[in-house]
């Protein structure tokens, strides 16, 4: 009976209360109501899908480590989670992935968001200026790259935009590798043309689980600059005259105002936002 009456005045004063009825399932940062559902992939946790990007941001601000991080401690549970789910509409779903924050982190310079601006151009436009015929042709294949390396770990951080690409590098270049070994430096047994398209398969089968949709324009451009022999930074000199870019580099206010009081500007790519693959032009110097 006491217990009773206890329930009885506890449901009477809770409707005396003028904050008896808060907002249910607030969102945990901003309190309020959720706007867009987002959740965390581990442990499921809903928030405001801006409140969590947010939040996921300023963690990664503040990490004092050179890597950045890739993932993020939930605020209520503390479960470490990679990625944001979000949009989903019954059958699909949008993600934000942790390690999308990192884009404007030490490691992502002007060359790596130049390589990127590389893959919106018309793919083929650059096989006449390096010869890739040629290139199949005389064997030169056959020849050490010794900048190589270089090249391609800096390609695969401007595509997959992560620092630590190592294994990723390790494991395209060695598939690459494996290849030139088996071509006889003497014999014949197989065309330039077979040469060719054996590469390339090779190449595309050991990228596309790290590159998808690129994939192709990866092994085009891996192509080139085995082709052209020149150093990195040769390279991106001789691609950037080809196409009439000017190659990224740091100048002086004085240089910068002095270059564009004679040179004509064209559109130029920058990065893009998160969700999509469109672009962002906005106006860079060529040489003339």
């Amino acid at each position: 009976m006491s217990q009773e009456m206890e329930r009885e005045e506890g449901d009477g004063s809770s409707d005396l209360n003028p904050n008896s009825n808060p907002t249910p399932n607030p969102c945990p940062i901003c309190l309020g109501f959720i706007t867009q559902d987002a959740y965390l992939d581990r442990c499921f946790h809903r928030y405001c899908y801006q409140c969590i990007v947010r939040w996921t941001e300023v963690l990664s601000s503040r990490s004092s480590s050179f890597r950045k991080p890739t993932s993020v401690k939930c605020p209520l549970c503390k479960t470490e989670n990679f990625s944001i789910i979000y949009g989903y509409d019954g059958s699909t779903f949008h993600r934000h992935f942790i390690s999308q924050n990192n884009r404007n982190s030490t490691f992502f310079t002007n060359a790596h968001k130049y390589r990127l601006q590389c893959y919106y151009t018309e793919p083929g436009l650059l096989n006449d200026a390096f010869n890739v015929a040629r290139y199949w042709k005389t064997r030169k294949y056959l020849q050490p790259n010794i900048w190589f390396e270089k090249w391609l770990r800096r390609e695969l951080q401007a595509l997959i935009q992560e620092e630590d690409v190592d294994v990723i590098m390790h494991h395209i270049h060695g598939v690459i590798e494996s290849f030139l070994r088996r071509r006889d430096p003497k014999g014949s047994a197989y065309t330039p043309q077979q040469n060719q398209e054996e590469f390339k398969a090779i190449v595309a089968d050991a990228a596309r689980p790290f590159l998808m949709a690129r994939t192709e324009r990866f092994v085009v451009e891996v192509e080139l600059f085995l082709a052209s022999g020149f150093t990195v930074e040769a390279y991106d000199d001789a691609y950037k005259r080809c196409l009439g870019w000017q190659k990224p580099k740091e100048v002086s206010e004085d240089e910068e105002i002095t270059s564009s009081e004679h040179e004509p500007v064209t559109p130029y790519l920058h990065f893009f936002d998160d969700d999509s693959e469109q672009v962002d032009w906005t106006e860079d110097n060529i040489d003339v």
